[in-house]
């Protein structure tokens, strides 16, 4: 076995959790402003009827931040890549946005302010996915349900704004 192969990959797996402990420091960051909401605030507010339980949140975000993670990790092992350092960057910058939006709507109570932060957010994942797929097309694909669900955040955010 070739040591430097062995190290390469053992640098990818490696890499591989830093792209997920990234990504669920931003979920656990998320969580702990919005918990302590729910049972009072969030409760107290009106929402539209297609608002799914409560109990389904968690399950969804852990497997789109899985997702995200890998997608991410596999356009970064596309070294050599003329893109790859700006789609990294706008994956980044969604999961920045990603990051604020809890402590805004659910920290802040500021729904009508959270809407634009998820619209902004949409916009950087369209951006990213675009940007990762000229890299790597399974990434960019591996970003859909993510999209579909920030899609659906948003109708959901701003149903909350018009009801409230």
């Amino acid at each position: 076995m070739n040591t430097t192969t062995g190290r390469g990959n053992y640098r990818k797996w490696i890499a591989l959790g830093v792209f997920l402990a990234i990504a669920f420091a931003v979920s656990f960051i998320g969580s702990l402003v919005t918990l302590p909401k729910i049972p009072l605030w969030y409760a107290g507010l009106v929402k539209p009827s297609f608002n799914p339980p409560a109990w389904i949140f968690g399950p969804v975000w852990t497997l789109l931040y899985a997702m995200m993670s890998i997608a991410a990790w596999r356009v970064w092992a596309s070294f050599g890549h003329p893109g790859r350092n700006n789609a990294l960057g706008w994956y980044f910058g969604q999961l920045v946005l990603n990051a604020v939006w809890s402590p805004v709507f659910f920290g802040l109570e500021q729904p009508r302010l959270a809407l634009g932060v998820i619209a902004a957010l949409l916009v950087a994942i369209i951006f990213t996915i675009a940007r990762f797929w000229p890299i790597d097309r399974v990434a960019a694909w591996m970003l859909a349900p993510y999209l579909a669900w920030v899609s659906f955040a948003t109708i959901l955010n701003a149903s909350i704004v018009a009801l409230n």
